[in-house]
């Protein structure tokens, strides 16, 4: 496996490389600081409002702050975590979102979820021109879906291209593919163009050792778990979620593409080329056998008002089944590594 940029630039990391997906609302410092202590590296989810007095932006802007204090590293260091951010509302990012992150000196920022493909380039620029201002060392991670997402990141110049196949949880291409013939073929435009600087992460339905061998084998350089950092210790999540994930089995039976589950709780606010991954609950079960969306939102806010949790919508990958237990980020990682070492060791003795 070729991990050489990616140790290259994060002299932190361990081997196979292992991100965590910044899953806005569960990715917190908290979590992002275990996955970078483990030898993983850690992302924070940044969230998608960028005006002025974003609440999202002056929340960053403390975790950000806690992240430097808790992982011990000087004012002048880089920052060995990075930062996600959901595009389609892109107003604001540059002049607002970009300072934070240099202020910190964030090691990555990743972008996901564009209203259109070329709506990266400017706040890639604007992140380049920053980083040329303030010797300020950071990589970009584009997150990519689609073939022609991913010819459209590489065109504006990113470092590390991170591609979704559709087993994954949580908000993806609504019409894609999986990572087994997506991931080859961005590989393969790579090579071909010959921009093989430019690392590839897989996301979408890995959640242990032999999901990570699977995707070196297919191309990658390095992998992102989300579900399965959901249901460790130190992801704020509600028990009663994580409790959901360990329980599921058959992901493809009890999980489900959908723009449904933002609808029941009324975040449906994605451009309609995305829509999401999660466990079939009752709210979906309830849309199924009739029950309008009208009342079912009225169900939802009711419960969440008596703070009820079991209405609230559980994202969760295709890979749901074989996560059964809630774990240590360090044991996640260390587990995961120790796998993919044990079934590379043994592939090598096969003739």
């Amino acid at each position: 496996m070729d991990t050489f940029f990616l140790k290259q630039w994060f002299a932190h990391t361990s081997t196979p490389f292992i991100a965590n997906a910044p899953m806005f609302g569960f990715a917190d410092v908290n979590l992002a600081t275990a996955v970078t202590k483990a030898h993983g590296f850690g992302f924070i989810g940044g969230g998608f409002d960028f005006k002025p007095e974003s609440p999202q932006l002056q929340s960053l802007d403390k975790q950000l702050a806690n992240a430097r204090t808790i992982l011990e590293v000087g004012e002048e260091e880089t920052l060995p975590l990075g930062v996600g951010f959901i595009t389609f509302q892109p107003s604001g990012f540059i002049a607002n979102a970009i300072p934070i992150l240099r202020k910190h000196r964030v090691a990555g920022i990743w972008l996901s979820f564009p209203r259109t493909d070329g709506d990266h380039l400017p706040l890639i620029q604007a992140i380049r021109k920053s980083q040329e201002e303030s010797d300020w060392h950071t990589k970009v991670f584009v997150q990519v879906g689609t073939i022609r997402a991913a010819e459209e990141a590489i065109k504006q110049g990113v470092d590390v291209l991170v591609v979704q196949g559709t087993d994954a949880g949580g908000h993806q291409w609504a019409q894609g593919a999986s990572l087994m013939s997506l991931l080859p073929e961005v590989r393969d435009i790579l090579v071909k163009a010959g921009h093989q600087s430019i690392a590839v992460l897989a996301a979408g339905g890995i959640v242990d050792g032999r999901g990570c061998v699977a995707a070196l084998g297919l191309g990658a350089d390095g992998i992102v778990m989300g579900t399965r950092f959901v249901a460790t210790s130190e992801c704020p999540a509600p028990s009663a979620m994580k409790e959901t994930i360990v329980s599921s089995s058959d992901g493809g039976v009890s999980t489900i593409k959908s723009t449904r589950h933002d609808v029941f709780q009324s975040t449906d606010v994605f451009p309609r080329q995305y829509d999401g991954r999660a466990v079939i609950g009752v709210n979906y079960e309830e849309s199924e056998r009739g029950v309008s969306d009208e009342e079912i939102i009225q169900r939802y806010n009711e419960a969440s008002k008596a703070g009820e949790v079991q209405r609230r919508t559980v994202w969760g990958g295709a890979s749901i089944g074989s996560i059964n237990a809630v774990a240590s980020v360090d044991d996640v990682i260390k587990y995961a590594q120790e796998e993919t070492r044990a079934i590379l060791e043994r592939m090598r003795g096969v003739e």
